[in-house]
């Protein structure tokens, strides 16, 4: 025989391709009960749960957990795949820790699917779409499963989890690889909802459209003892990433299974980032209007969580270029969450800005923004981790990052304007603001630094003809021309002045004869 063929019918489970794994067929073909399970598949079912001769308790529990998921596909009958996990988790958890599983047992990897998707197809709601997590008796084939869920489960910081998905039915699509952390539990995706009265100062810049990575761990209590009663107690438990990645099961550690993947693949899905890109490089004053109502205060914020601050992991910043947005780092994002030496080190934060505007005063909103954000996250400076932040700058973001980390003195100002910035007769608010846009020192908080395609040197695309033609649709916002104008009116014989109706756009300041 082929070699393939053969791996094939050893390794082939009921999940896989929806026939029986080869222990359970030769539990069956042993006990003369193969052709009946064709015919009469809950009576062979039932038959098996009372016990059979020359079978052990480990073995008579597998063959059940595989039978009733299989029954369960193809009647449709969800009480089987609550079923299914039920009996899984007995042959991997049981009350007599001589039996327990060996790790070269193929049982072992097979029980634990059986058990997160039982779960999951248990708890799915009639309709399909999404799983159904609360307390109530749901109907076993033996008897009944009384389920008991804390409804403090469902908080998560600011947030409230809701409307869960399973991630086994999700596709992932834009993305080259499809990340799943093996270990017990459901993965789900779930969205998030404003808590009642909840304030969480880590979540604050958390957006609202994330699709939270969640396992569902069904905890049962004495399985063995409940399938002979006939009553299951099971308590049901909610874990994220930043909650746990691991649970204790009968005294040992067990990973929890997670699938990041296609909660960041869901959560692109639609987004109102994409809506922002072009709006970004034309419009230096965004409408918001097109986001949601909660999503605009995010945009406004300008840095932008995924996930909530975690002290003690290292802050990496990723800023996107020109017509971008942070949607076009999901592939970085990606592969750096789920590298799992990297895991638990760091934490990735977005920062998002009209590409349209002056470089300078872009760079100025990034380094109020993250001293803003610093403040508020660690006002006693007790973080270690949160100042030695990492900046990614892609395109133009690099030419903002860079701008943390320098020493302008009056440089950036000397270029353009005669007097000196405390001589001139403007308002305190535009001095404030050209003060952010002109003058940098390097952020005490920041230690690294990563440049992606960064033209230090200038852009040749925006010396060419498109550079030249994209500019002409460019408009810049009224927060940078309205102190511009009070600048030019204290300081008439500038350069700046002289300028004025071509005042510089991102696109500018790209050419390499700027």
């Amino acid at each position: 025989l082929d070699p393939q063929k053969v791996q094939r019918q050893l390794t082939t489970n009921v999940l896989t391709a929806g026939t029986l794994s080869a222990p359970s067929e030769q539990i069956l073909n042993r006990c003369g009960l193969a052709s009946e399970f064709k015919r009469k598949p809950k009576k062979v079912i039932s038959k098996i749960h009372g016990g059979l001769v020359g079978v052990s308790e480990s073995d008579r529990l597998y063959v059940l957990a595989e039978l009733s998921f299989l029954f369960a596909d193809k009647s449709g009958d969800r009480s089987y795949y609550l079923a299914a996990a039920v009996y899984a988790y007995g042959f991997l958890f049981p009350q007599d820790p001589s039996v327990i599983p060996g790790r070269f047992d193929p049982r072992t990897r097979v029980a634990v699917d059986l058990y997160n998707r039982g779960i999951a197809e248990g708890l799915t709601s009639s309709s399909g779409t999404e799983v159904t997590l609360q307390s109530g008796i749901h109907q076993l084939p033996f008897g009944k499963l009384f389920i008991h869920l804390d409804q403090s489960e469902f908080r998560w910081g600011s947030y409230k989890l809701a409307r869960f998905k399973q991630a086994a039915l999700l596709d992932v699509r834009g993305l080259r690889n499809r990340y799943r952390w093996s270990g017990i539990g459901a993965p789900l995706n779930a969205h998030i909802e404003p808590g009642e009265d909840t304030i969480d100062a880590a979540f604050a810049l958390v957006d609202a459209d994330t699709r939270v990575a969640v396992t569902i761990l069904l905890r049962f209590d004495e399985v063995i003892d409940g399938l002979r009663r006939g009553n299951i107690q099971g308590n049901l438990e909610l874990y994220t990433t930043d909650e746990a990645t691991s649970v204790t099961i009968d005294g040992e550690e067990v990973p929890l299974e997670f699938e990041l993947s296609s909660a960041l693949s869901y959560s692109l899905e639609g987004s109102s980032f994409y809506k922002f890109e072009l709006q970004g490089l034309l419009k230096g004053d965004l409408d918001f209007s097109v986001f949601r109502p909660l999503n605009a205060k995010r945009f406004r914020d300008d840095v932008i969580l995924s996930a909530p601050y975690i002290p003690g992991r290292i802050p990496v910043v990723l800023i996107h270029g020109t017509k971008s947005s942070p949607a076009r780092w999901a592939e970085m994002i990606n592969e750096l969450q789920n590298d799992r030496t990297l895991w638990g080190r760091y934490q990735f934060w977005l920062f998002t800005y009209p590409t349209g505007n002056p470089i300078l005063y872009s760079g100025g909103i990034l380094s109020e923004a993250l001293s803003r954000v610093v403040a508020a996250f660690d006002p006693e400076g007790k973080d270690h981790s949160l100042r030695r932040m990492v900046l990614i700058g892609h395109s133009q973001g690099g030419l903002l990052a860079k701008l943390q980390v320098i020493e302008s003195g009056t440089r950036f100002w000397d270029n353009s304007i005669t007097l000196p910035l405390e001589e001139l007769e403007i308002s305190p608010e535009a001095k404030k603001l050209l003060k952010r846009a002109m003058f940098f020192e390097p952020l005490p908080f920041v230690e690294g630094v990563i440049f992606i395609a960064t033209p230090h040197g200038g852009s040749y695309v925006a010396a060419s003809w498109r550079g030249r033609l994209a500019r002409r649709f460019i408009s810049i916002s009224d927060t940078v021309m309205e102190p511009l104008e009070e600048l030019l009116a204290a300081d008439a014989y500038s350069e700046a002045a002289r300028s004025m109706k071509n005042v510089p756009k991102s696109i500018d300041n790209m050419d390499p004869e700027n």
